[in-house]
């Protein structure tokens, strides 16, 4: 039973993740996969080692002891795994392509030197929007995505990275919380027509009765970064401020100087996760792994 580490590594998730349906979605396959696996475990055993309650998962006492006994083969697999590649000495570029918040603002030039540095090769970041980032993925132009939209494809597996907060944002000062009525006194820096962004922000506006469409649009934008300039460039005369929402990360800087002023709505919270994705092809793929443990560890 222990030689076929690939149930075990399905019974890890499960327990881990505290659901099938998580386990599924970062395995890379079927809900009733996961579940048929851990009845084969049962089976074997002669006994119960998951019990399903509305809130989740328990393991049981039988669980609990299978769930130590694996986890020390999975730390001693990954021993292994290492000496392994250091005899193999595979020489490549690990290439990383990132979304233009994510690539620009939130992955650090010192992330990547140290995930080269954990992999031993070089790592190369393109950036580009998210359904481009998927397409290189799946064209196999790139090993790992970093997508800040949730551009779901059946052939690649989507790791939950972080949530990101996006924040109404003006160059001239702005109240720290504000009422949806204020909103039509801004002028407004917009992204595109057909963006997820843009589709993201009006669904949110919609939901708080905002009609995006009663905005004095001064223009529309491609990214974060065209937003971004564009706010920075506005003339600060008269009493409408000009403001576009964008990720807290791409501002982060400017706000701590004193450049930009960042607010939000008064009792809502914009948010959305960012997501690691790759190929159900790498899911065993001893770079890739290294590559997205390193990034979910938070080193980043």
């Amino acid at each position: 039973m222990l030689r076929d580490f690939v149930k075990m590594e399905t019974f890890l998730t499960v327990a881990r993740e505290r659901s099938f349906s998580k386990a599924s979605a970062k395995l890379g396959i079927s809900q009733p996969a996961v579940t048929q696996q851990i009845k084969f475990i049962e089976k074997y055993l002669e006994a119960k080692i998951i019990d399903r309650k509305k809130n989740g998962i328990r393991l049981t006492a039988e669980g609990e002891e299978l769930y130590s006994i694996v986890t020390h083969l999975e730390k001693a697999i990954g021993v292994l795994e290492k000496d392994v590649l250091k005899i193999i000495n595979k020489k490549m570029t690990f290439r990383l392509s990132a979304s233009f918040t994510i690539g620009s603002y939130v992955i650090p030039g010192e992330c990547l030197n140290t995930i080269s540095e954990t992999i031993g090769n070089d790592i190369n970041l393109s950036i580009d929007n998210s359904d481009k980032v998927i397409a290189a993925l799946k064209d196999k132009k790139c090993d790992v995505g970093l997508i800040e939209v949730p551009i779901f494809d059946d052939n690649l597996i989507y790791r939950e990275w972080f949530d990101d907060e996006l924040v109404i944002v003006s160059n001239s000062p702005l109240p720290k919380l504000l009422r949806t009525e204020e909103l039509y006194e801004f002028k407004w820096i917009c992204r595109e027509e057909g963006s997820h962004t843009r589709k993201l922000i009006g669904e949110v506006f919609e939901e708080l009765g905002v009609s995006c469409k009663s905005f004095n649009v001064l223009s529309e934008v491609s990214n974060t970064t065209a937003a971004l300039q564009s706010v920075k460039r506005a003339k600060k005369e008269g009493e409408s401020p000009t403001v576009t929402v964008i990720s807290k990360h791409a501002v982060a800087e400017e706000v701590h100087r004193g450049e930009l002023y960042e607010s939000r709505m008064h009792g809502y919270t914009m948010t959305r996760k960012f997501y690691i994705v790759y190929t159900k092809e790498n899911k065993n793929n001893a770079f890739v792994d290294n590559v997205v443990n390193y990034i979910l560890s938070g080193n980043c």
